[in-house]
């Protein structure tokens, strides 16, 4: 596998690659905590919407997204949004503020 365009090195576990070692060790830590029945369910690179589409002076501006590493299901009921974080860049930062703004009640965690 390659480099990663944060100097991560992709790794493929169970057939889907990862984007950094990192990442593929917690998707292990969370089909453990499945199997031992603290996780009922996890989804990977779930995505929430920002901002929409618009137009501006005839041109269509692309949607501003937020892609989630995982959202966490736990047997007590919480759900969790988690992002396995190496380097927080300026555009992450950013989008991270506008996901907790536009989702106030949201649980989110960096790993």
């Amino acid at each position: 596998m390659g480099w990663g365009k944060y100097h991560n090195r992709k790794v493929v576990i169970d057939g889907i690659t990862f984007d950094s070692q990192r990442e593929g060790d917690y998707y292990c830590e969370l089909k453990m905590l499945r199997m031992a029945g603290e996780v009922i369910d996890f989804e990977r690179q779930v995505t929430f919407e920002l901002q929409p589409k618009f137009k501006h002076s005839g041109k269509t501006e692309r949607a501003i997204k937020y892609i989630a590493d995982f959202v966490v299901k736990y047997k007590d009921g919480r759900t969790v949004v988690v992002d396995v974080k190496g380097d927080k860049t300026d555009v992450y930062r950013i989008k991270r503020k506008m996901l907790l703004y536009k989702h106030p009640d949201m649980t989110f965690e960096e790993v």
